[in-house]
């Protein structure tokens, strides 16, 4: 079947990929599964959300990463990127996440000022500032503390000093943002890395979804393969 006839039977595909960090790392993968972005799509001046492929039966939406996978989840996009931190905080039933592209490595950590050296044992409640809130509570539920959380999107790291929670849940990298900005990371939530995520009921009536499945993961066992 070829991009037109496809287009004309399902409609056509829609790839939602997030901006940031992890898409960098994404468009060589995404390249060797078949999905190569218009030219202009690398232009980081480029405001544009929506771009044409070399496929004339998909498009690409570059949009925030929690977004990709609300698109992906209600079907407004039939498949996407993002990495697996959004996919346990929103936990879509109709979200179905089958490869693990190895790619976009970070994990979600607590972190608290250096300075701040205040005994936890015993405390209750805790005010936490996160765009993560209910990966947070349940991490401090399990340690019989209720988390307070206060909901972020960015300059998490100026939430202690600044008196707004004592302590906050983000992804960490390599620790230098923490750091430079007088934390500590006190302990892991999860390890995050990208997932090719589908839409449930897209996987099961296109069949372009499918194959898009089986190339994205070829290309993760070759690598693994290779790297072994």
């Amino acid at each position: 079947m070829t991009g037109e006839q496809a287009n004309d039977t399902f409609g056509q595909l829609t790839f939602a990929v997030p901006k940031g960090r992890i898409l960098d790392e994404a468009l060589p993968v995404m390249a060797r599964a078949g999905v190569v972005p218009e030219d202009g799509f690398h232009d980081k001046s480029n405001r544009s959300l929506s771009f044409d492929t070399d496929r004339s039966d998909m498009r690409l939406i570059r949009v925030r990463a929690f977004d990709v996978a609300t698109f992906v989840a209600h079907g407004a996009a039939q498949i996407g990127i993002v990495g697996s931190d959004v996919i346990e905080e929103f936990d879509y039933a109709d979200l179905y996440a089958p490869v693990d592209l190895d790619i976009g490595h970070c994990r979600l950590s607590v972190a608290r000022l250096e300075s701040d050296a205040e005994d936890r044992a015993g405390v209750s409640h805790l005010r936490v500032a996160t765009k993560y809130p209910n990966l947070t509570r349940k991490h401090f539920e399990k340690a019989g503390i209720q988390a307070e959380c206060v909901k972020l999107n960015g300059a998490m790291e100026l939430a202690p000093s600044l008196g707004l929670a004592r302590q906050i849940v983000d992804l960490v990298s390599t620790g230098r943002t923490l750091k430079q900005n007088g934390l500590v990371e006190t302990s892991r939530i999860i390890d995050i890395s990208a997932r090719l995520i589908v839409n449930r009921a897209a996987l099961k009536q296109d069949p372009r979804v499918a194959d898009l499945v089986a190339a994205f993961r070829a290309d993760a066992q070759a690598r693994t393969e290779k790297a072994a």
